[in-house]
């Protein structure tokens, strides 16, 4: 204890002669951006957390009074944030990074990824896939992230051996998946994944069907009931392209969303990855119904798919989060770029440099974020009584100074190679650059194995 006291006095500069309170984490100095309900700001500011739970959120000097720890996280100089939340990707895809780019929608699903899934995707390859995916994450900053895909139960625990905190589905389809031959095989692997992750402290189980053109409406039905009976979120693309929404208006007589409200799809936890084409009349049932929406500025724009229309989404209170998508789509998972994109996208559609702030477009990757998954009590800022998932980001490189507003700084000239430090419920998982819940070497050689063998699966098409 002396000698953590003195060296507390030695490499902050001041008195902790007062401390008395041991936690498992200090995080002392920076410019802490809590993202709380007030937006407050603290200057020269600190976080303490124990038990993977935030304690206290003050100024330096009176953290650092009160509070000691062995773990000591130099803020200096840097920005002290929430951890990022993706909330919408399909983690194991990173390992199809560029197998079929320049391509709409359905050709780029139909003819090019659904083959590659067919003749690549087994457990190992998941396993593999979300370790590297996830090690692109924590460099990046995110710490939450929403996942659909198969095998998901692997990829909850690579997620949780890693780290990382989720949202988990089983991707559920009616045509066979590479760890579902039939519809009702991706319902008992859904069951599986509810009944062996439901109450882990890093892991929420999800159902994830993956759309209304690839499911039937009895189908909808039946995984609607499944996640209201279990209460767990549903997870789902939705109103992605002009194509699809025309195709469900002529076959159901309603467009997507009001069809799904139609059946009774709703009423539990939603949550709706894209909604590009939503109908004026299909706003208020997003709003009445609570669904999350999570924006894909990125992947739509790269499939041309379209642009979602989050100011009229914002100005209706509908609580909008942000994510990747697959890095098949993408081609990385930075949220940093994506809320880069997401505020300059909205301006120049609308002709208004007003839309989408820097401020707002931080919040659909930290708090809303939170809010469109269900999880603002939890995560997306820093709040005494909340997880400690915290990013330290540095401030000072080139492209970041003179540093006039930190959202505008974080916004439009931060990047995921300016990330520092990264803290998921209280433990470090890379500090200072360095990943320590993942073998980097480990990582790249897997990946060079399997590129390999896609390589080759695609030049017997």
């Amino acid at each position: 204890m002396k000698k953590c006291l003195f060296a507390c006095v030695l490499a902050f500069g001041f008195n902790v002669s007062f401390a008395t309170e041991k936690v498992d984490l200090l995080i002392l100095g920076g410019t802490v951006v809590a993202m709380d309900e007030a937006r407050t700001i603290i200057k020269d500011g600190a976080v303490a957390v124990n038990g993977g739970t935030i304690v206290a959120v003050g100024t330096k000097e009176e953290i650092g009074q009160k509070y000691t720890s062995e773990k000591i996280l130099n803020g200096d100089g840097k920005a002290v944030v929430p951890g990022l939340i993706n909330g919408h990707t399909h983690l194991p895809m990173s390992l199809f990074r560029g197998i079929a780019d320049d391509l709409n929608l359905s050709d780029w699903l139909m003819n090019y990824i659904f083959p590659a899934e067919a003749r690549n995707v087994s457990e190992a390859f998941v396993r593999a896939g979300t370790r590297l995916a996830m090690a692109e994450m924590f460099r990046a900053g995110t710490t939450t992230v929403v996942d659909m895909y198969f095998f998901e139960d692997a990829i909850a625990d690579e997620a949780a051996k890693a780290g990382m905190r989720g949202i988990f589905g089983e991707g559920i389809l009616d045509f066979p998946t590479p760890d579902s031959p039939a519809f009702d095989d991706g319902i008992k692997n859904t069951e599986k994944l509810i009944q062996k992750w439901k109450g882990h402290p890093l892991i929420q189980p999800a159902v994830a069907p993956h759309s209304v053109y690839t499911l039937s409406e009895e189908h909808l039905k039946q995984v609607s009931d499944l996640a209201k009976r279990e209460g767990v979120p549903i997870v789902i693309h939705l109103s992605e392209t002009e194509k699809e929404v025309a195709d469900i208006e002529k076959a159901k007589g309603k467009p997507p969303i009001a069809y799904l409200d139609q059946i009774g799809f709703f009423g539990g936890r939603v949550i709706a990855a894209h909604i590009v084409f939503p109908k004026p009349e299909e706003i208020p049932i997003l709003k009445e119904k609570k669904v999350g929406v999570i924006h894909n500025p990125q992947s739509n724009m790269k499939l041309s798919s379209g642009i979602a229309p989050i100011p009229d989404l914002l100005h209706s209170q509908i609580d909008v989060g942000i994510g990747t998508d697959g890095a098949a789509s993408n081609n990385n998972l930075s949220l940093w770029e994506e809320m880069d994109i997401a505020a300059k996208l909205h301006k120049v559609a609308s002709k208004d440099p007003t839309v989408v702030s820097a401020q707002e477009a931080f919040a659909m990757a930290t708090i809303n974020g939170a809010r469109a998954l269900g999880m603002e009590k939890e995560v997306g800022s820093i709040e005494t009584g909340k997880k400690g998932d915290i990013v330290l980001v540095d401030l000072d490189g080139f492209h970041q100074i003179p540093n006039y507003n930190i959202y505008s700084t974080l916004i439009y000239a931060t990047g995921s190679g300016d990330v520092r430090t990264v803290v998921i419920n209280g433990q470090v998982v890379m500090e200072d650059r360095r990943l320590l819940t993942l073998d980097e070497n480990q990582i790249k050689k897997e990946t060079a194995q399997y590129f390999n063998q896609i390589k080759k699966s695609l030049e017997a098409k």
